[in-house]
């Protein structure tokens, strides 16, 4: 069938003028769109840059008003903000993280002068006395043996070299290994918070590092996978703990490490032995995240979109220095849901407001018979222990009690379940 043509104009004065006029309309729209197209274009990637791209020096923020001494030892003064006066007892970086002191419960506020008093009760590297600017971390500790564990410091080999890892033995369930993987911009001093309860429940701890991180080999575009390419340096320390003598494997993983233990789970040749998945404040779907933090930096939506559009395309590479693109949709597991085998326990704080708690959520609630939430208030993200430990250890305790009396040793995969392929 012939297609219809157009009616054709008469060829006029005033008809060759107006599409002259019409065309010159076109060319200037065209340049004003080229320049809007551009600043988008650099905006978007800038945006999918800053996403995959480790720190340099992390941003430290926040003002050091004051280090004064005390009848018991110091106090620090800062800024009264929703992080510096949550309850809890936190990490406070300085000197570009050369620094490192710990911060407890704060002692009072000043609503005059808007700052707040907390104890510095150790001071693990660097002169606070003479620090200005510094940032908060969930961290808290700086070694394991600040939380009155024995600890070894080990290698796992990874394609990308050896990953330090610290590794603390366990006692009546010790072929049990709990493996901790951190998130985005920390490193292994993230578990030690678990480690106690770790040590109560009877379970083997390893630390680890993964590529990036700086403390692992850094992998050779230098730039995260949001999990995506940091799944096989957790495989490779799961391989190491079974060569090792263990029998199960629960991963325990904050922020993009829960990201990172469920790749882990579902790729891994070893999932068979993964009997649990415990996560605080996981990304469980990364293209929420990013438009998230998009609308928290007040970024256009259509330039937040095309900003994951860059970081799941090989076009894009050239612009965010990725090896290769992402998957962001293998990286949702609220669509993924029915895939989830592995008992998963999340602990996720309702006032994180770096990864909202909805994908947590939605995850529970269309796969209620292996994932659990438990829900927080108060905490920021991934500060669930700091606000309330005694409940975090409890939550963590029943759950993982739960899996261990459902399985034995060498049993893991066969009963627990695993990540459907």
């Amino acid at each position: 069938m012939m297609a219809k043509q157009s009616p054709r104009l008469p060829r006029t004065k005033s008809t060759g003028k107006g599409l002259s006029l019409a065309l010159l309309g076109v060319g200037v729209g065209a340049a004003a769109g080229s320049v809007f197209a551009g600043s988008v274009s650099a905006l978007a990637a800038y945006f999918a840059r800053r996403v995959v791209t480790p720190d340099a020096v992390p941003e430290e923020s926040l003002a050091i008003l004051a280090v004064v001494p005390t009848d018991e030892g110091r106090d620090i003064i800062l800024p009264a903000n929703k992080e510096s006066t949550a309850p809890g007892r936190y990490s406070l970086f300085f000197s570009a993280d050369r620094g490192h002191a710990r911060l407890g419960e704060p002692k009072g506020y000043r609503t005059g002068d808007g700052t707040v008093t907390r104890a510095v009760e150790e001071v693990y590297s660097g002169d606070l006395s003479s620090a200005v600017r510094g940032r908060l971390s969930g961290v808290v500790f700086n070694s394991p043996s600040d939380v009155g564990v024995e600890y070894t410091e080990i290698e796992i080999p990874t394609e990308n070299g050896g990953a330090p890892a610290w590794f603390v033995a366990g006692t009546g369930r010790a072929d049990t290994w709990a493996i901790c993987v951190h998130g985005r911009g920390a490193n292994r001093k993230e578990g030690i918070r678990a480690l106690p309860t770790l040590g109560e429940l009877g379970l083997s701890s390893l630390l680890v590092s993964y590529r990036n991180d700086g403390v692992a080999p850094a992998a050779v575009d230098g730039r995260y996978g949001l999990g995506a390419t940091e799944w096989p340096d957790v495989d490779a320390a799961i391989e190491y703990a079974l060569s090792e003598g263990a029998k199960e494997i629960m991963l325990f993983g904050w922020s993009m490490g829960g990201a990172v233990g469920l790749q882990a789970a579902d790729r891994s040749g070893n999932a068979r032995s993964i009997s649990a998945l415990v996560l605080d404040g996981p990304v469980i779907n990364w293209i929420d995240v990013l438009s998230h933090q998009a609308k928290l930096n007040r970024i256009p939506e259509a330039v937040g979109r095309f900003g994951q559009w860059l970081l799941s395309n090989k076009a894009g590479r050239w612009l965010t220095g990725l090896a290769a693109p992402l998957d962001l949709k293998e990286l949702n597991w609220v669509e993924r849901h029915d895939q989830l085998r592995i008992p998963t326990l999340i602990m996720h704080s309702e006032d994180d407001d770096f990864v909202p708690i909805g994908p947590s959520e939605q995850l529970a609630e269309l796969n209620p018979e292996t994932v659990v939430l438990k829900r927080f208030t108060r905490a920021g993200h991934t500060r669930e222990w700091n606000v309330d430990p005694e409940r975090w250890e409890r939550e963590v305790k029943e759950f993982v009690g739960s899996v261990l009396n459902s399985t034995r040793p060498g049993e893991a995969g066969e009963v627990a379940g695993q990540v459907a392929g």
